[in-house]
């Protein structure tokens, strides 16, 4: 296997920054049920998961609605193991005018696995999700960002494999995730191949660097704190800024999960009483796209580089 090239902050983006112009982000679904995520992962097992009321079908339509009353679309990242249930709700969210993309087959996080089983993962979930829908697949998600400084490789699987493009990398330092030295924009990963990797937004004030992508920072932190982050790489760094959230984020009434350690309880639910309007001030304020159309964009504006 030939090697991604090596990341760093110095690394050169796709494309250089393009202050003061109209900027159009990217809104993104990681669609997952409440049971499925990485803070759980310790006390629900998988084989768990089937006898656990499921609400991600519900949820994800209460968000389709949600995007068509504020006219926008997105793009829903999704794992193969909803699809595979739910084949009708992946037929909604095209028809809806939205770009389906793979999240993975059932959240297993990338450095889980090997080359071998990685592809193996992708192929399934990306079969799946194309049966269900009718459209190719040609955008993935790692589970919990987990395209790291541990799996460069996966790059050069998703491209072998007919993916276009990633969004898999948080450039952080976190507890849970996080690839610090990567780029935090648009860059080529490989110097042999055109995937491009989308990473989630992060905000740079001197020397420290925070998230603000949206997820769970979204919904602890004041709403003033995202739209400042928001506006500064808009018209600081002059980029899209790429925002993630999840369909049970908006379910107050999700079924809380006994055992979970208090970490994962703080993170999981505070606040979901309040994520909607939040949401909704955030979609109103700036103007979104799906993933696809800023992949476009980015590569027209490119400048010709390789490693």
């Amino acid at each position: 296997m030939k090697h991604a090239i090596p990341l760093t902050e110095a690394s050169t983006p796709l494309n250089a920054p393009v202050r003061n112009a109209p900027v159009r982000n990217a809104m993104s679904v990681d669609v997952e049920d409440y049971f499925q995520v990485g803070a759980f992962e310790k006390v629900v097992s998988r084989d768990q998961w089937d006898d656990l009321p499921c609400r991600v079908e519900a949820n994800t339509d209460r968000l389709i609605d949600l995007f068509a009353q504020l006219g926008i679309s997105a793009t829903f990242f999704t794992l193969g193991w909803v699809a595979a249930r739910y084949p009708a709700l992946m037929r909604r969210i095209v028809d809806a005018g939205h770009e389906l993309a793979s999240h993975g087959w059932d959240h297993a996080r990338v450095f889980t696995m090997d080359a071998q089983s990685f592809a193996a993962d992708i192929d399934r979930a990306a079969r799946t999700l194309e049966d269900a829908s009718g459209q190719a697949i040609k955008g993935y998600r790692a589970p919990s960002f987990s395209i790291d400084a541990r799996t460069p490789w996966a790059f050069e699987v998703l491209a072998e494999h007919g993916y276009t493009y990633s969004s898999s990398v948080a450039p952080i330092a976190h507890d849970h995730y996080g690839w610090r030295e990567a780029p935090r924009f648009a860059f080529r990963p490989l110097p042999d191949a055109d995937l491009i990797e989308i990473p989630v937004t992060t905000v740079q004030w001197g020397a420290r660097r925070m998230a603000a992508g949206g997820g769970g920072f979204f919904r602890v932190l004041p709403q003033a704190f995202s739209h400042w982050a928001i506006d500064r790489v808009n018209h600081v760094d002059g980029r899209p800024a790429i925002f993630y959230f999840h369909p049970w984020e908006v379910d107050e009434n999700q079924p809380r999960i006994p055992g979970a350690p208090l970490r994962s309880r703080l993170r999981h639910y505070t606040n979901i009483d309040r994520m909607e309007a939040k949401l909704r001030k955030l979609i109103e304020t700036y103007a979104w796209g799906r993933m696809d159309e800023l992949v476009k964009r980015e590569t027209a504006l490119a400048q010709v580089w390789r490693a």
